[in-house]
This record gives structure tokens, C-alpha cells and sequence, in this order.
């Protein structure tokens, strides 16, 4: 699931460096995520994982996809990646995204940053269709998404129940490539 995003406008901060992540990244993108999943919604989790887990994470998304991490001042303040929508070969040419951001790192645009880099190089390897699946109501990161060229595909109600409330989850769809209607090649 993508995460809450607060970017302000670009230029209002230190530039961060956007940089592929490797599993030894772990333990630094686990800081960022762990309080996603112990205080908000914004991931079904309800355990955080272990570094050896997310190591696992970050190994599997470089195989096929890929994850990136955004650096400010030396220290890994978001990631973003991409992994399948589903396992069967039609869907080859599509991959969820998700994107998280230290909260103490916000306001330096690196949502934005993250995302820019990581689609143009999943465009560059072939994707055509990116999806984001939102827990509502998160009107950052919906608003992120909408900025960054998705659109809502689909609402699924009440499927999620965390924190003693149901949720409701968006899917969002972006395109990819020059023409992406046009048959993989």
C-alpha cells in the first residue's frame, strides 16, 4: 500500500539523492516503515517486520522491478518500489507501486522524487500500467497519486480492519511509455 505523502512544492528543501537500494538498505527503509505500521493505516500490516524480512523484500524487487531509496544528508529519509500486480504472465507488463517517507523527512519533495525516478526506469524495462492501492481516507497520498498522473480504478469498501475500524481501500492506475496502448514489445 502506498504510504501518506506530504510533499510541498520542489525547491523548498535540501535535494535528496535517489539512489537504487540494496538489501543492505534494510534496516534504514525498516526505520521509515515501522511506524506506518504500529500507528496508522496507511499499511494492512499489524506486525513490522524483521530486517531479515525486509531484506527478503528489497531482494525479490530488484529481481524483476525495483526499489529505490532517497538519501538526505547521508541518511535514508524514503524508499519506493514496485513489485507484480498478480503472478500470471498477462500481467507481466504491470507492477504495484508504493512509496513511504520518514515523518520527519517531509516537506523535501521526496514522494515526488522517489516516484519520478522509479517510473522512469520501470518505463525504460517495458512496464505499461502501474497500480497503488490507498487506504481511505489518506488525502496526501491520494493526492500525490493524482499528481503524479493516476487515476481512481476502483474502490474496495470495508475490506481492511486495523486499528478497530474497517477501511476502505482506492486503486489507483497510472500509464506508462509513449504509447500504452500500443502491444508490449
Amino acid at each position: 500500500m502506498s504510504g501518506p505523502i506530504d510533499d510541498p512544492p520542489p525547491g523548498t528543501g535540501p535535494a535528496p539523492v535517489v539512489r537504487r537500494a540494496t538489501p543492505a538498505d534494510a534496516a534504514a527503509c525498516l526505520r521509515v516503515y515501522a511506524p506506518y505500521v504500529r500507528e496508522t493505516t496507511a499499511t494492512f500490516e499489524d506486525r513490522v517486520p524483521t530486517v531479515d524480512e525486509f531484506e527478503a523484500r528489497i531482494s525479490r524487487a530488484l529481481e524483476h522491478h525495483d526499489w529505490l531509496v532517497a538519501e538526505l544528508d547521508g541518511r535514508v529519509a524514503g524508499y519506493a518500489y514496485a513489485g507484480p500486480v498478480k503472478e500470471r504472465a498477462a500481467y507481466r507488463w504491470s507492477c504495484e507501486v508504493s512509496v513511504y517517507v520518514d515523518r520527519a523527512a517531509r516537506g523535501h519533495g521526496l514522494g515526488r522524487s522517489l516516484y519520478t525516478s522509479l517510473f522512469a526506469r520501470l518505463e525504460e524495462v517495458g512496464f505499461r500500467r502501474l497500480l497503488a492501492v490507498v487506504t481511505l481516507p489518506n488525502h496526501p497520498s491520494v493526492a500525490l497519486h493524482l499528481s503524479m498522473g493516476f487515476r481512481e480504478a476502483g474502490r474496495l469498501e470495508r475490506i481492511g480492519f486495523k486499528h478497530g475500524r474497517w477501511l476502505d481501500v482506492a486503486w489507483l492506475q497510472a500509464d506508462l511509455g509513449p504509447d500504452p496502448a500500443a502491444p508490449p514489445g
